[in-house]
């Protein structure tokens, strides 16, 4: 069997651009590999592929968990696996195609054998927080795993909240836990990384402060706005916490002026953007390709010409 392709890279690298390249050469269907575009109602912020790139090639894991609900790296690895082997089964190609480096770990090497999320111990923790602040909680999480906390924002909600999640529901430090493999671990599948990155890491900037501005002349404003009036959404969830979501909601809760929420979002996704290329810097056997260049989209369909035939 051909290599299952990994088409990442970086926010506005040009992913979806190169999918539908590849996607008129091959019969492919898209696996995506993106926690945000999971969430229905969240299109304009996360530069989900619209209708009419969905009619032109088969899109799975798009539009799967309403923003109230989680959903995890074991989750997607279980879904992957299955879209994989049932593309497959019907004579097509499947490609993997976003940006979640997290999802691509889960799915290339197994996950550490922890323990699920608890609903009800998420809420407790997420209550505790909004009394106290999530520095309490972050001093609590040194007691019982400093090893985890030294490595944390005393702000990092989202982490600080999973660390004490593990250590309660399992009664050992998460630090204790990791590296503990899950005897599923690495599937069945090669995996090929074709890593659409910069050379300039400059001209990436640029381009993600035009797609942020894009974002909001197209209504991204609203789309917060309508999720913050459902009223059950809050900013402690990992879908609010996703970039630019979460800087947009706190413009509406009045903590700053919309300038400063768009120059948060643009310096936020550029973060974003330095993670994922200091993760894709890592893999061995990745395909290099230069996103900035003219040529970068014909670059991809050779280099899976290469790998497919």
């Amino acid at each position: 069997m051909p290599p299952v392709i990994c088409l990442a890279g970086p926010t506005a690298a040009g992913k979806s651009a190169a999918c539908l390249a590849l996607a008129r050469r091959w019969p492919l269907e898209i696996v995506n590999v993106d926690s945000a575009t999971i969430y229905r109602g969240m299109d304009i912020g996360t530069a989900k592929p619209n209708a009419q790139e969905r009619a032109r090639v088969p899109q799975h894991l798009l539009d799967i968990r309403d923003p109230a609900e989680s959903y995890s790296a074991a989750q997607f690895r279980d879904d992957a696996l299955r879209l994989i082997d049932e593309i497959r089964a019907r004579g097509r190609v499947p490609l993997l195609a976003g940006g979640t480096m997290l999802y691509y770990k889960a799915l290339r090497d197994g996950l550490d054998d922890l323990p699920q999320a608890d609903p009800a111990l998420r809420a407790e923790l997420e209550a505790r927080a909004a009394e106290r602040g999530w520095p309490a909680l972050h001093a609590e999480l040194a007691q019982r795993d400093p090893v985890t906390a030294a490595r944390l924002s005393p702000n990092d909600s989202q982490r600080i909240q999973r660390a004490l999640e593990i250590c309660i529901l399992s009664g050992k430090p998460m630090s204790a836990l990791l590296g503990a493999r899950n005897t599923a671990a690495p599937g069945p599948h090669r995996y090929v990384t074709v890593s659409l990155e910069p050379a300039d890491r400059l001209a990436l900037h640029a381009r993600i402060a035009q797609r942020f501005d894009a974002m909001l002349a197209a209504g991204f404003l609203d789309e917060v706005r309508a999720l913050r009036s459902r009223g059950d959404l809050h900013p402690g969830l990992p879908s609010i916490r996703c970039v630019g979501y979460r800087q947009l909601w706190a413009h509406l809760d009045g903590d700053t002026t919309l300038e400063q929420a768009r120059e948060q979002g643009i310096a936020a996704t550029r973060q974003l953007a330095k993670r994922q290329i200091t993760w894709l810097r890592a893999q061995p056997d990745r395909v290099r390709i230069d996103c900035m260049a003219d040529t970068a989209t014909d670059q991809v369909v050779d280099a899976a010409a290469d790998l497919l035939r």
